[in-house]
């Protein structure tokens, strides 16, 4: 009865509060608050989902998949996940982010005990816009490289070869030494017959192409282990800075000035493959590139890696668990069509990955043919692909440093839209967490500076003589299976606590229609068992991180293991700490737990009919004097009520 009485005296005293909470507002001294920003147009948040999303991954690790796990069968697996995981899950952060107008540790004020999902979310798009920026880096180095008659990596005889540089890319047979009781490769052998009958005794090292050794000596400058980190390059270290202060440009001014910018970066990559592909299929053996690269393998469809392959490259290229898509969604007018939205950006982001396999593969062939080996020894991914088997490639084309430009070009109009965003969505974040300080003046933009300088400096650790080694400990550890883990989580929280057929209300109190139920069966079952088996198997095959070199595979220490791990609970872990916190807060208070499970700081237009006969269990914004810290206060809610 008592709660009953209190519920209704603070209903009737809403107006009173944000009268007072006005006058906070002008008291305060300094500039006066900015209204939150919304997209100029409905296509800006479309074209900047594609731009995030659709990035490096599509080109440089779907196409080495698919060819891996039985080429055209692979789409197969693909596919399948796409509609169970995929899709759902993006619609899921979209539409909270939309729903609750505000970036990705607020959003989850929609579960209180589970707002650590936030936190997780943002600590691991840091980590991904620490290391992701390297990648531009080294693109850019390469293309000031390419401003040239001559590209570079294309000989030997240069300032950073060693005596093991060949320009020979033939992989030559073996030279069988019988009369030894022993093999030696080719490369090994210092003289020999045309025939391969008469063989000396080794003497010379493994021989290295002249793009690899470029790639290691010149570019990175590499060391024998992340024990040896030796000294920052900084030639590297400028092209870094490049990467950040084009980031900053493209971001400072807000998402007006952002979503302008994604009508040239997230559009102009497409031109790029376009072209490079039109010139690929005009090399000889372009064709067998392709058809290796299709040709389905269906008996390796029954293969439980094949389908870990293909749940985690849906995370990957649909950029699910990085809060960045919950703030994207925030900045959407509250009654925009994102399902529809949605489903256009899943046909964009897969056909893109379908598209640039064709624009790999068929450069690939080519260099196949030119190489005289199979298709499978000149196929790469990752970093792999984009700095030694395209660039080997290229040096074999007319007009070389042209196609070079262009092909590097693309790689980094393709990862920048990616960056920007994701340092987008870390940055709203923080200035929803705490408007009332950061959206005054120029406050945002000074905290966007202290938040690219903070990972500038981290990167720097990535552009020494040992960062590949601390580059590819980011990589494999810090968004990787974790991401897995917290998608599971938001289903849960999202379908299971908030209520998925409360959600689906919300929803079609912004679209004006009730979404297809496929959306809500999802959610509560093959969503969080697609994410759960996906973590299992993941972590049933998981092996400790090594880096393959022509000299051999380096093994990360121990220690090194460990700091991996550590970087990977540091997300995860943050989702039980936060839930602890807040089940300690509401105790203190004396309010009941079931609160826990009640959305906190929702507004009257978010409240369903049904739920203003009782707003102050549904309305956290309208809370009594006894509000858990954590919560919005009332300069807080000033801040949003006057938006």
């Amino acid at each position: 009865m008592s709660t009953t009485i209190n519920d209704e005296k603070a209903s009737t005293s809403i107006k009173e509060d944000k009268k007072k909470t006005d006058e906070v507002i002008e008291e305060e001294s300094g500039p006066p608050m900015k209204k939150r920003e919304t997209w100029n147009h409905q296509i800006d948040f479309l074209l900047a989902c594609i731009g995030f999303s659709v990035g490096l991954g599509n080109v440089w690790r779907f196409p080495y998949l698919c060819y891996k796990n039985g080429g055209g069968a692979f789409l197969i697996p693909y596919l399948i996940c796409v509609v169970i995981g995929g899709i759902p899950l993006f619609f899921l952060e979209v539409a909270l982010g939309q729903f609750m107008s505000i970036g990705g540790i607020g959003a989850w004020r929609i579960c209180p005990l589970f707002q650590g999902i936030g936190w997780a979310t943002t600590v691991i798009v840091f980590f991904l816009n620490c290391y992701y920026n390297v990648i531009l880096c080294w693109a850019f180095y390469y293309m000031f490289a390419s401003f040239t008659d001559v590209l570079p990596w294309g000989s030997c005889g240069n300032e950073w070869n060693t005596i093991r540089c060949t320009t020979s890319f033939k992989k030559l047979p073996a030279c069988n030494m019988t009369a030894l009781n022993m093999t030696m490769t080719w490369p090994e052998i210092k003289n020999t017959t045309s025939d391969y009958l008469n063989c000396t005794l080794p003497w010379e090292p493994k021989k290295i192409d002249s793009v690899t050794e470029y790639w290691e000596e010149k570019v990175l400058g590499i060391s024998d282990g992340i024990e040896n980190l030796g000294t920052i390059k900084w030639d590297l270290a400028l092209c870094l800075l490049l990467a950040w202060i084009v980031v900053y440009a493209c971001i400072c001014k807000g998402i007006r000035t952002s979503g302008k910018v994604m009508y040239v970066t997230a559009t102009s990559p497409y031109i790029f493959m376009t072209i490079l592909l039109v010139r690929g299929c005009t090399l000889p053996g372009a064709i067998d590139g392709i058809i290796f690269y299709l040709k389905p393998d269906l008996d390796k469809i029954g293969n439980a890696q094949v389908w870990v392959d293909a749940g985690t490259q849906i995370f990957f290229s649909y950029s699910i668990s990085l809060g960045a898509l919950t703030a994207l969604g925030s900045y959407n007018k509250f009654n925009h069509n994102s399902y529809r939205d949605a489903i256009i950006f899943a046909c964009a982001n897969s056909g893109t990955s379908i598209f640039a396999g064709f624009v790999i593969f068929s450069t690939l062939g080519y260099m196949s043919y030119e190489q005289g080996i199979p298709v499978a020894d000149v196929a790469e991914s990752g970093p792999g692909l984009a700095f030694i088997a395209y660039p080997k490639a290229l040096i074999q084309m007319p007009v070389a440093p042209v196609w070079s430009v262009l092909f590097f070009l693309m790689i980094i109009l393709l990862g920048l839209d990616s960056q920007f965003v994701g340092v987008e969505g870390l940055v709203t974040a923080f200035v929803d967490e705490y408007a009332y300080y950061l959206r005054r003046g120029h406050r945002r933009e000074i905290f966007i500076g202290i938040v690219c300088i903070l990972s500038y400096g981290v990167g720097l650790s990535m552009v020494t003589n040992g960062g590949m080694y601390v580059f590819q400990l980011f990589d494999y550890y810090s968004g990787s299976k974790i991401i897995l883990f917290v998608a599971f989580f938001e289903c849960i929280a999202i379908a299971w606590i908030y209520g998925v057929n409360r959600f689906y209300d919300n929803m079609e109190m912004m679209y004006g229609f009730r979404i297809n139920p496929y959306m809500k069966y999802s959610w509560l079952f093959s969503a969080p068992l697609f994410c759960i088996v996906i973590f299992i198997l993941s972590v049933i095959n998981y092996s400790e991180l090594t880096y393959n070199r022509p000299t051999g595979t380096y093994v990360y220490p121990d220690w090194a293991v460990g700091i991996g791990w550590g970087m990977a609970s540091l997300s995860a872990i943050w989702i039980p700490i936060v839930a602890v916190k807040k089940v300690i807060e509401f105790a203190k208070c004396g309010q009941a737990c079931r609160k826990l499970l009640l959305p906190q700081g929702l507004e009257e237009h978010q409240l369903r009919s049904q739920d203003k006969t009782n707003p102050m269990e549904m309305n956290g914004m309208i809370l009594d004097d006894e509000s858990p810290p954590g919560y919005p206060n009332e300069a807080y809610v000033a801040s949003q009520t006057k938006l």
